[in-house]
């Protein structure tokens, strides 16, 4: 099996910064996707910043700036730096990935994390 864990988030006042991590784990053949949602209360899950296919990134509009991602691809681990914390960005975090297994490879499998709380107080 697949298996992602974050870690990183926690409290921290309007204008600071965290760090997020995410390791991946398992029988993963190739990684397609890799990146990080979000999901405030009373709201839709959103993509944050993700690697697409060939090392490109995607940011959403609201972050671009403030929040970069960056990898560690032989370590399956993905990290988001988030500066200048706004509280608009309190919500859970999730990280996602887009795999093969070695079991079937070639198949596209969908693997989240079971997330990580981050709290922007003003």
């Amino acid at each position: 099996q697949v298996q992602l864990v974050e870690s990183g988030g926690g409290l921290v006042q309007a204008g600071g910064s965290l760090r997020l991590s995410c390791a991946a784990s398992g029988s993963i053949f190739s990684i397609n996707a890799m990146g990080w949602y979000r999901q405030a209360p009373e709201k839709q899950r959103e993509l944050v910043a993700a690697f697409t296919r060939g090392g490109s990134t995607n940011y959403a509009d609201s972050v671009k700036g403030r929040f970069t991602i960056s990898r560690d691809n032989a370590k399956n681990t993905v990290y988001l730096q988030m500066n200048s914390l706004k509280t608009e960005d309190t919500a859970v975090y999730y990280c996602h990935a887009r795999v093969t297994t070695a079991q079937a490879v070639g198949v596209l499998m969908d693997y989240w994390g079971k997330g990580t709380l981050v709290t922007v107080s003003s």
